[in-house]
C-alpha cells in the first residue's frame, strides 16, 4: 500500500482528495491534517510513502514546511495558485495540481509516482478491489460492482442502479467511467455505462438486462457499438 496523507487547510479540498484516493486501489489515506504544524509533528513519529500538500496554508506554507522537513515523503502539491509551481517542482515534487482537481488529472500524477519507483502505472480501484466509495447524500457510499446493473447519466450527475436501490451522485460519467474497471464495466452510450455481466441479450442497438423482475431495453451508440460487438465476441457474454 501507498501510505498517504493529506495536508490542507481546506475541508473541502480534503474530501475531493479523499474521494480521489478511494477510488485507487492500493492508497492507503493514513491521515488528513488542516496544518502544517500537526502534520509535521506526525512525519516526526511515522512513515509515509506520499504527501498531498496545499501551499497557501495559516501558520506555515507547504513549501516552507517542506523545505524544512528532514526526511520528507515524496511530493504532490495541489493548490490554486499557479505561481508556485517553479519552487514546487525546486522542490523535487511529484507533480503540481491546480484546484479544482480533476480524477484522470490525480491519476496522471499518482502514475508519475509510480514511474519513480519503477513499478506498473495502473491504479484504479477494481485492478484488485470489488468496489468503489462515491459521494452521496453527505457520505461516501460503498458499491459494490456485482450490484450494479447499469449507470445512468443526466447532465452533471449519475445515477447507479442495482435493481431496487439506486444511488444519486454529484460527478460526470466520463469522470466516474475513469474509476471503474474495463473489466466489469463499459461506456455503451453517452448516458449510460452497463456492467457487461449483466447483458442478457443484444436486440437491434439495444442491450437487454433484468431490472426488478421485467426486461430492459438500454441503448448502445453508435460510436460504441463495435466496441461492444467485439467485447461480446471475445467473451462470449
Amino acid at each position: 500500500m501507498i501510505r498517504t496523507i493529506i495536508v490542507d487547510d481546506e475541508p473541502l479540498a480534503i474530501e475531493i482528495l479523499e474521494t480521489h484516493c478511494a477510488s485507487i486501489s492500493d492508497l492507503e489515506v493514513v491521515s488528513t491534517f488542516s496544518n502544517a504544524v500537526d502534520a509535521s509533528t506526525f512525519l516526526s513519529q511515522n512513515t509515509i510513502d506520499l504527501m498531498l500538500l496545499d501551499i497557501q496554508m495559516p501558520q506555515l506554507t507547504g513549501l516552507d514546511f517542506l523545505r524544512n522537513l528532514n526526511n520528507p515523503p515524496q511530493v504532490i502539491f495541489t493548490t490554486a495558485y499557479s505561481e508556485y509551481a517553479v519552487d514546487g517542482f525546486e522542490l523535487n515534487a511529484i507533480d503540481y495540481l491546480l484546484k479544482p482537481i480533476s480524477f484522470d488529472r490525480f491519476l496522471k500524477a499518482i502514475n508519475k509516482y509510480r514511474s519513480q519507483l519503477g513499478t506498473t502505472a495502473s491504479a484504479v480501484a477494481g485492478d484488485e478491489e470489488d468496489h468503489i466509495f462515491v459521494k452521496a447524500d453527505k457520505k461516501l457510499i460503498k458499491i459494490n460492482y456485482n450490484e450494479v446493473l447499469y449507470i445512468e447519466g443526466l447532465k452533471d450527475y449519475v445515477i447507479i442502479r442495482m435493481g431496487d436501490k439506486r444511488v444519486i451522485t454529484l460527478q460526470t460519467m466520463k469522470s466516474l467511467d475513469l474509476k471503474l474497471p474495463d473489466s466489469i464495466f463499459m461506456r455503451i452510450h453517452r448516458s449510460y455505462i452497463i456492467n457487461v455481466s449483466k447483458i442478457e441479450a443484444l436486440v437491434g442497438n439495444m442491450v437487454e438486462i433484468t431490472e426488478k423482475g421485467e426486461k430492459k431495453h438500454i441503448p448502445v451508440g453508435k460510436n460504441y457499438r463495435e466496441s461492444l460487438l467485439e467485447l461480446i465476441n471475445d467473451r462470449k457474454i
